[in-house]
C-alpha cells in the first residue's frame, strides 16, 4: 500500500485550478456554476475575444480575465492554470484542446471532441503521450441511472437485449444560432446526435455498426435539422437512434429484450432534482399494463462530471488513459454522415499560429447540454 507524505496529502487538497476558452452560454448554465460550488475546484482565469465580456465574466466569478486576439493563448500560457475547459464551438473544440494538451494543461471539452476521427485521435494519442487528461462533456453517461438499467439488464430483467431506441430532439432554434452554422460545427448530429449515440455506446454491448442512416435539411439550412441512424452490433442487437433541432422535445430510450423492457425518460439532460423514473414493462404481464416504476434518487450529473474528471486529474500514478469510447463516438458519427450521404467536414489542416480564432463566434455560442 502506498502512503503518501504529509506534503503529498496538502497537495491532493489543493483545488483543482480552472481556465475556461471562451465565455459561452453552456459555460454560465452548466460547468461554471458547478466549478464555483465545488470546494475542490477553482476558476482562476477566463478568454474571450471581447475584453468587456470577458471582465464581466471575471469580476462574477472572481478570477482573472484573458482578451482580445491573444486571449486564448494567454490563458494557456498561465502558470496558475492546471486544467482547461472548452465551451467553444465544435469546429474549434480541436484546435484548442491541442493547444491546452501541448501547454502541458488537462482538458475538459465539450462534445464533440472534435468533428472528424483523425482529429480525434490525433488528441488522444497526445493526451496519452503528455500524461494528460482528455475527457468529453458528456454529461449523461455519470448520472447513476444508466447503472440501474445496465444492473437491470446484467441480473435479466428483460432477457436477452435486442433493440435500443433512443432519442433527443428539441425545439427549433433561434435564427442566429451557432448551430445553424456549418462552418462553427453545427447541425443535428453533432448537437443532439450524438447523446444517442453515446447512448448505444453505453447500453449495447460493442462493436457497433452503421447499417443505415439519413439527415434531414431545411430549405434554407447550412446543416442538417435532423436525421436518424440504424446501428447494429456482431450478435444482432440494434440501437434505432433519432435526433432533431426543430422538433417537439423528446429526451428518452427504450431497451427492450426478449422478455422485457426498460423505460427511461428525460435521459440526457436531467435537472439536477430530478428524480427518475424507470419504468420497466414484462412480457409476461406481471408488471401490469403501466409497468412497473421504479423512482431513483436525484443526482446532480454536472457536479458528477465535474468530479471524475477532477478525480482523473488527481490520480496516484498519473492520468488514466483517455477513454477509447471517443474514438468509437467518433468513428461511428462519422460513418452516420458518410452512410447519409453528406459531405464530411472532414480533417482540418491545423492552422498557423493560435492566438486568435478565425471565424466570428456569438459570445452567446449555445449548446442543450
Amino acid at each position: 500500500m502506498i502512503h503518501l507524505s504529509a506534503e503529498a496529502k496538502e497537495s491532493e487538497r489543493e483545488p483543482v485550478r480552472f481556465g475556461v476558452l471562451g465565455c459561452a452560454d453552456v459555460a454560465r448554465r452548466r460547468l461554471l456554476p458547478a466549478l464555483r460550488a465545488d470546494p475542490g475546484t477553482r476558476i482562476t482565469a477566463l478568454a474571450s475575444r471581447s475584453r468587456e465580456t470577458a471582465e464581466a465574466w471575471a469580476r462574477e466569478y472572481g478570477c482573472a480575465a484573458e482578451y482580445g486576439a491573444s486571449g486564448y493563448a494567454a490563458l494557456l500560457a498561465r502558470t496558475d492554470v492546471d486544467a482547461v475547459y472548452v465551451p467553444l464551438p465544435a469546429a474549434l473544440h480541436g484546435r484548442w484542446a491541442e493547444a491546452a494538451l501541448r501547454s502541458g494543461k488537462h482538458v475538459l471539452c465539450e462534445k464533440p471532441l472534435t468533428t472528424d476521427g483523425r482529429s480525434t485521435a490525433a488528441l488522444v494519442e497526445l493526451a496519452a503521450a503528455r500524461g494528460l487528461v482528455l475527457a468529453e462533456n458528456v454529461m449523461f453517461v455519470h448520472h447513476p441511472q444508466h447503472e440501474v438499467v445496465r444492473g437491470l439488464v446484467a441480473d435479466g430483467a428483460i432477457g436477452e437485449p435486442r433493440l435500443l431506441n433512443a432519442a433527443f430532439e428539441i425545439p427549433a432554434l433561434p435564427e442566429e444560432d451557432i448551430r445553424h452554422r456549418r462552418e462553427l460545427g453545427g447541425g443535428a448530429l453533432f448537437d443532439v446526435g450524438l447523446y444517442p449515440v453515446r447512448a448505444a455506446l453505453h447500453l449495447v454491448p460493442g462493436p457497433l455498426s452503421v447499417v443505415d442512416a439519413e439527415l434531414t435539411e431545411r430549405p434554407g439550412r447550412e446543416v442538417e435539422t435532423g436525421g436518424w441512424a440504424l446501428l447494429r452490433n456482431p450478435a444482432g442487437v440494434t440501437a434505432r437512434l433519432a435526433f432533431g433541432l426543430e422538433h417537439p422535445y423528446r429526451c428518452r430510450y427504450e431497451l427492450h429484450g426478449s422478455e422485457g423492457s426498460i423505460v427511461v425518460d428525460r435521459a440526457f439532460t436531467p435537472p439536477a432534482d430530478h428524480r427518475p423514473r424507470l419504468r420497466l414493462y414484462r412480457a409476461d404481464g406481471s408488471t401490469g399494463p403501466r409497468g412497473r416504476v421504479l423512482e431513483l434518487p436525484a443526482h446532480d450529473q454536472v457536479a458528477r462530471t465535474l468530479a471524475a474528471f477532477t478525480a482523473a486529474v488527481r490520480a496516484e500514478g498519473g492520468a488514466p488513459a483517455p477513454d477509447r469510447v471517443l474514438l468509437e463516438e467518433a468513428a461511428l458519427l462519422e460513418d452516420i454522415r458518410r452512410r447519409a450521404a453528406r459531405p464530411s467536414y472532414g480533417h482540418a489542416a491545423a492552422p498557423a499560429p493560435l492566438p486568435a480564432a478565425s471565424v466570428s463566434v456569438p459570445v452567446s455560442a449555445g449548446s442543450p447540454e
